[in-house]
C-alpha cells in the first residue's frame, strides 16, 4: 500500500463519525478521500452503492474474504462489514489521504496488517447522550437499537486500551471535535 498515510476513525454508532467526516470532505475535499466499505445489509433509504457503500450479497463478500482480497472485516446484527484493499488502493491512487470508518473489531485486526495508519477514536460524551442520537434518528428497531448501544458500551470499554488510538475526541460539541480532528490529520 503506497501513498500518504491512511486515518482509521473509529467509535460506536452515534458518535458523530459521520458528521465530522462530511465537514472534513466537504472543506479538504482534495486532500482527503472515503474508503467505501462493502457490507451485505440492505441499503438504508437515501444510500447510494458505491458511495455510502459496496452493498453486495454474502456469497460475493465471502468469495473476496478468501480470495484475500480483504484488510479487516466483522459481523453485526447479522451482516458482514469489511474493508477491501481495492477502496483503499483507489482513494491512495489519486494521491488522497485515505480515511476509514472501522469498528472497535476492525481496528484490532488493522493492527497486525501492514498499514500503519492514524487511529482515533470518536466517542459520545455519555451512553445516554448516544441513546438520545440513536433515537433521534428514528432508522433502528427497538431491538437493533438495544443491539447497537450494548455494541457502543462493548465498543467504548475495549477502545481504554492503552496504544490501541493515537487520539480520543469526546464529540459533546461538533466544532470543538472537528478542530480537534483538523489538528490531528492536518499535520
Amino acid at each position: 500500500m503506497q501513498g500518504p498515510r491512511p486515518v482509521v476513525l473509529s467509535g460506536p454508532s452515534g458518535a458523530g463519525k459521520s458528521t465530522l467526516l462530511k465537514k472534513l470532505f466537504k472543506d479538504y475535499e482534495n486532500i482527503f478521500g472515503f474508503s467505501v466499505s462493502h457490507t451485505t445489509r440492505q441499503p438504508r433509504p437515501g444510500e447510494v452503492n458505491g458511495k455510502d457503500y459496496h452493498f453486495v450479497t454474502r456469497e460475493e463478500m465471502q468469495k473476496e474474504i478468501d480470495a484475500g482480497e480483504f484488510i479487516e472485516h466483522a459481523e453485526f446484527s447479522g451482516n458482514m462489514y469489511g474493508t477491501s484493499k481495492g477502496a483503499v488502493q483507489a482513494v491512495q491512487a489519486q494521491n488522497q489521504i485515505c480515511v476509514l470508518d472501522i469498528d472497535i473489531q476492525g481496528v484490532k485486526n488493522i493492527k497486525k496488517t501492514e498499514l500503519n495508519p492514524i487511529y482515533i477514536s470518536v466517542q459520545p460524551p455519555s451512553i445516554e447522550i448516544l441513546e438520545k442520537r440513536l433515537r433521534d434518528r428514528k432508522t433502528e428497531t427497538e431491538e437493533s437499537l438495544q443491539k447497537r448501544l450494548t455494541a457502543a458500551r462493548v465498543d467504548l470499554e475495549l477502545s481504554k486500551e492503552p496504544g490501541l488510538f493515537d487520539l480520543v475526541i469526546i464529540n459533546d460539541d461538533l466544532e470543538k471535535a472537528y478542530s480537534e480532528l483538523k489538528e490531528v490529520l492536518l499535520e
